[in-house]
């Protein structure tokens, strides 16, 4: 799949991060997804925000013109991009379009290998799709489904399908509340071992893998790639000078602009 990825920039936004650097950091996450061939990386710089579009008319024609020279399945977008604009983007060039979010759970999903990496990247995106349910009502509809009783068919489809991701939300946290007791027990037998607690922390791709294998002669995977590690690890380790044991972790990075939805998806290896 041949991919691009456009940066907004949008001027009169406040505190923004360095554009460039902005959309390195976004084409190294696209490099990061399975399958997908990057072929381009764009600044796209705006003077306002198109409510229905993200961007103006001759920006859209300008993106459509490279797609179709460039022969791109997917154009991935570093930003929020709401439903109807993605709706519309994709009409408007006939290709899939993905924001910020989307593209990281993207990585998150290809990335976890336990099954409580997965049930939190499946939590995380449940709760990203159900702030895209768009409505699809005509004007005629919503006036004929004003008590609800012969509601338009966008109206029924949609509640069923919030009700079904909320079904499925619910199941979810029950089950990582069960992650996140079994980790406070393990953290509370860990205070009961006389060794110190170490942790690699900082951005993604930092090199924290690579270190880690380096102190501990662990095999975790270390690639030059945003998110390569998901899950904490850890090993016991002597420390050269005093000769005393600490368990050294391995974590997750950090990276700008993280959704909210993984946040509160990995709250327990977060925790860690």
């Amino acid at each position: 799949m041949r991919a691009i990825v456009l940066h907004p920039d949008i001027r009169g936004q406040g505190r923004r991060r360095d554009p460039a650097l902005a959309l390195e950091e976004a084409a190294s996450l696209a490099a990061a997804l399975p399958r997908v061939a990057l072929v381009g990386a764009e600044l796209a710089r705006l003077s306002r925000v198109a409510p229905g579009m993200l961007f103006g008319k001759g920006k859209v024609e300008e993106i459509r013109a490279l797609v179709e020279a460039r022969q791109v399945d997917l154009v991935l977008v570093n930003g929020q991009v709401s439903p109807v604009q993605q709706r519309n983007l994709e009409r408007a060039w006939k290709v899939k379009v993905l924001d910020r979010t989307a593209l990281i759970l993207e990585i998150f999903s290809d990335r976890a290998v336990t099954r409580e990496g997965v049930l939190q990247v499946e939590m995380a995106a449940l709760s990203y799709q159900r702030t895209r349910l768009v409505r699809a009502w005509t004007h005629l509809e919503r006036q004929r489904g004003g008590l609800g009783f012969v509601g338009g068919p966008g109206e029924t489809q949609i509640e069923a399908d919030r009700r079904a991701i909320d079904e499925q939300l619910v199941r979810l946290r029950r089950q990582l509340e069960k992650v996140a007791k079994t980790r406070g027990l393990h953290r509370e037998a860990r205070a009961r071992i006389p060794f110190p607690v170490v942790a690699l922390v900082g951005y993604t791709n930092a090199g924290k893998s690579t270190i880690f294998n380096r102190l501990t002669g662990a095999g975790v995977l270390a690639k030059d790639m945003l998110f390569a590690t998901l899950d904490p690890t850890m090993r016991v380790v002597r420390l050269p000078n005093s000769g005393q044991d600490a368990i050294l972790s391995d974590t997750v990075g950090f990276i700008s602009d993280l959704p909210t939805q993984l946040v509160a998806a990995f709250r327990a290896t977060l925790e860690e």
